[in-house]
C-alpha cells in the first residue's frame, strides 16, 4: 500500500512540474506556493523541485512493483492533479490561502 501512495504522489509531482517549467521557460509569471505571481525563475526552480522529488519517489520503487496497479496509481495521480489545477487556474483571481493580496 505504501508503494501505491508513493507512486500516486510521484505522478502528482511529475505532472505538476510541467506547467511550472513551461511557464518559467516561456518567461511568464505563474502561481507557486510562494506567491500568487511568482517570477519565471522561481517557477523553473519549483518545477525542478517537483521533478526531483517525484522522480526520486518513482526511482526508489522496486522494478517488480511497476505493473498494473502501480502504473494506474501513477496515472491517476497525474490525471487528478491536472484536472484539479485546470479548474483552479481557470479562475483569474485564484490564490492559495496563504497568498496575501
Amino acid at each position: 500500500m505504501a508503494d501505491l501512495i508513493k507512486i500516486f504522489f510521484s505522478g502528482m509531482l511529475l505532472f505538476n512540474a510541467i506547467p511550472h517549467l513551461v511557464q518559467g521557460i516561456c518567461g511568464k509569471r505563474h502561481m507557486t506556493p510562494f506567491s500568487q505571481k511568482s517570477s519565471p525563475t522561481i517557477n523553473v526552480i519549483w518545477g525542478w523541485i517537483n521533478l526531483l522529488v517525484g522522480g526520486c519517489l518513482f526511482i526508489n520503487l522496486d522494478a517488480e512493483i511497476l505493473a498494473g496497479s502501480t502504473i494506474t496509481a501513477f496515472l491517476l495521480g497525474g490525471f487528478l492533479i491536472s484536472l484539479i489545477l485546470s479548474m483552479f487556474w481557470s479562475n483569474p483571481n485564484a490564490k492559495l490561502p496563504w497568498h496575501n493580496n
